[in-house]
């Protein structure tokens, strides 16, 4: 009897203290990712059976500056990898955004960045067939503001079915449309940046089906992968740059431009193709055509964009293998005190050099900076950046759109969607191209990056979780949600909770497991989980699908002969392993690292350790590098 006596009251007493804290076992919990599946594994590959479509397109295009029209025909080549018929193609229309009356413009407030609707915007389609099985006919449409329905008379086979589409097109360029295209009014001639500027195939997978989610300006987007042959028709006094290789320069530039054009194909410095003294030069263009056709040529890229100016400065150079090249109007031009777009193509190079050796190699011919009016967007081998940027501040902005070009141009996410697997996973390598460049100390930029950070956790901004879609984001927390937040989580990874080498071989994994495919969330969150060893659960939990805010403090510190019992009070929701730092009296310090488990029975923590002498400070998170709310309850100093 007293044997099952006492054994009650154990049990009474070790239940009482478990009871004594809420358990986190729901913070703990695994995530409730889609089942994996042979299309895509538990451990974060794509599967044998993983699918993707492709789209392939011609196009010519001819621009007329005096109206600022562009006329398209194309023709595209679709293929239906999928294991389903489909008796519809959707197809983006998203220069119909600048209609006045488009839902995006309805939404958007006047002083939007994705403001742009004029009375004559929109896209005008006068003819659209189909060819398919031999059999050539125009087939009904329906449009959906920025999308348009393809009827098909027989549905697209699965497994290797592929259509034509052949179209005509036209539209009035913006003035400025949406940050993402436009007219930069230069003194030397406009600057014409085009994107998003011809109908684009819609993206079918085995996630969502058809992906049509509208263009309302702030999501931005999801393409399938194919080739480009794009043929560009303009004024012959202008410059025209492109996505992909240049095929024709003998054909577009005088003999002192195409020897300056091979110099640069050969020199990793830059040289100069069209210099300042000579834009607007009669001499500096070839004569006796009124119109040049410039070609290019694309091959594995989800998109193309162009840009064309008489008022194009126009360098370049080459660097491990790679033509980087930029076209500026004089307006770009900066100080000694000041560079400005002289020096962004060494930018590139430095951007280039950076991705390719710490993630995976640039796999694609070149890469060009334009500078105009858009503020900075990016699309496969050009990029656009605003004309007025300087110093720093070009650096930062060259660098992330040519950051882009891995993810999401290579690693083909849903942009639409996920804006924080383009925007987050881009300003997190962003960090690290910074730091090399200028040499920063990166101690001191955890701990600045960290204030910010813990600066916006106090605003209701972070009241949105980072995986919010983008357009249903609040505008103002954008750049914390898409953009700061996902990347210092990454880095959090990296510099305090797996190390280095543990998340560098992982991310590199995903990046090279989804080169040129289209990876979901969980695709991403089990990579890293597969190649590091560790269930992340709470850590996805916490920083990308919930509000957590951050809260950890000493709470009490005791004191006894050769040891100290440090207890620790999480006073906000999020989790996160623990780094103590003692200091002894002699100045020596010690670190003890306390991993995120100490958080699994409650929101209060008791550690006995042994110490090796007096006892001056005990500090938690001693670099700073945590998004605290409080840090005033950080450390613990002994009074004696």
């Amino acid at each position: 009897m007293f044997k099952t006596i006492r054994f009650f009251l154990l049990v009474g007493f070790f239940a009482g203290n478990i009871m004594a804290q809420k358990p986190n076992h729901n913070q703990f919990a695994p995530l409730p990712f889609p089942p994996a599946d042979r299309v895509r594994t538990g451990s974060g590959a794509p599967g044998v059976d993983y699918w993707q479509n492709t789209a392939s397109y011609q196009i010519k295009v001819s621009l007329t500056p005096e109206a600022h029209t562009i006329r398209g025909k194309q023709t595209i080549i679709y293929t239906n990898n999928s294991p389903d018929e489909l008796p519809f193609l959707w197809v983006h229309m998203e220069q119909n955004l600048f209609k006045p009356t488009s839902d995006g413009q309805m939404k958007q407030p006047p002083n939007s960045r994705w403001r742009g609707g004029f009375a004559d915007g929109g896209l005008d389609l006068p003819a659209l067939s189909v060819m398919m099985n031999g059999k050539r006919y125009t087939p009904k449409t329906m449009l959906n503001d920025t999308r348009l329905r393809v009827d098909l008379e027989t549905p697209l086979a699965a497994k290797g079915g592929a259509i034509q589409l052949d179209m005509e097109w036209s539209f009035v360029i913006p003035e400025y449309g949406a940050d993402r295209m436009g007219r930069f009014e230069a003194e030397q001639g406009i600057v014409y940046q085009l994107a998003q500027w011809y109908p684009r195939m819609c993206v079918y997978d085995a996630s969502d089906g058809w992906n049509t989610m509208p263009y309302l300006g702030q999501g931005e987007f999801y393409l399938d992968y194919g080739n480009y042959d794009l043929e560009i028709t303009a004024p012959s006094n202008m410059i025209v740059v492109a996505s992909g290789s240049l095929l024709n320069p003998e054909s577009v530039l005088t003999p002192t431009q195409l020897q300056r054009y091979n110099q640069a194909k050969n020199s990793s410095s830059t040289v100069v193709i069209v210099k300042p003294d000579e834009v607007g030069k009669p001499v500096s263009r070839p004569q006796g055509r009124s119109t040049l056709v410039w070609k290019f040529k694309s091959e594995n890229v989800r998109d193309v964009a162009w840009a064309a100016s008489t008022s194009f400065i126009w360098d370049a150079a080459t660097v491990d293998g790679v033509w980087l090249a930029s076209a500026y109007p004089k307006e770009g031009l900066g100080s000694k005190e000041n560079p400005g777009w002289e020096e962004s193509t060494q930018m590139l190079a430095h951007s280039l050099q950076e991705y390719s050796t710490r993630w995976l190699k640039y796999p694609y011919p070149s890469m060009t900076n334009v500078a105009g009016v858009v503020g900075g967007m990016e699309y496969p081998m050009i990029i656009f950046c605003a004309v007025g940027d300087r110093g720093e501040s070009l650096f930062g902005v060259t660098d992330h759109e040519f950051g882009h070009s891995w993810y999401p141009m290579i690693v083909g996410s849903d942009e639409r969607r996920h804006a924080w697997m383009d925007e987050g996973f881009n300003t997190f390598i962003n960090f690290y191209a910074t730091l090399t460049y200028y040499k920063k100390e990166p101690k001191a930029f955890w701990q600045e990056t960290s204030e910010q950070i813990t600066f916006y956790s106090q605003m209701s901004y972070w009241d949105q979780p980072l995986t919010t879609i983008p357009d249903h984001t609040v505008p103002e927390a954008l750049g914390l949600l898409a953009y700061y937040k996902p990347a210092y989580g990454l880095v959090l990874l990296r510099e305090y909770i797996l190390g280095s080498a543990s998340f560098d071989a992982a991310f590199r994994t995903y990046t090279d497991r989804w080169k040129f495919k289209h990876p979901q969330p969980q695709d991403f969150f089990r990579t890293i989980e597969d190649v590091s060893g560790e269930d992340l659960s709470w850590f996805w939990r916490t920083w990308f699908y919930s509000n957590d805010r951050y809260d950890v403090g000493i709470q009490n510190v005791e004191v006894g002969s050769g040891e100290i019992t440090v207890t620790l009070k999480k006073v906000k929701p999020m989790n996160m392993p623990q780094v103590l730092e003692i200091t002894y009296q002699n100045n020596t310090k010690e670190r003890v690292n306390l991993p995120e488990a100490i958080w699994h029975m409650g929101d209060t923590f008791t550690k006995t350790l042994p110490v090796k002498g007096k006892v001056l400070k005990v500090q938690v998170d001693p670099d700073k590098i945590l998004p605290d709310q409080n840090r005033t309850n950080d450390a613990w100093k002994s009074k004696n």
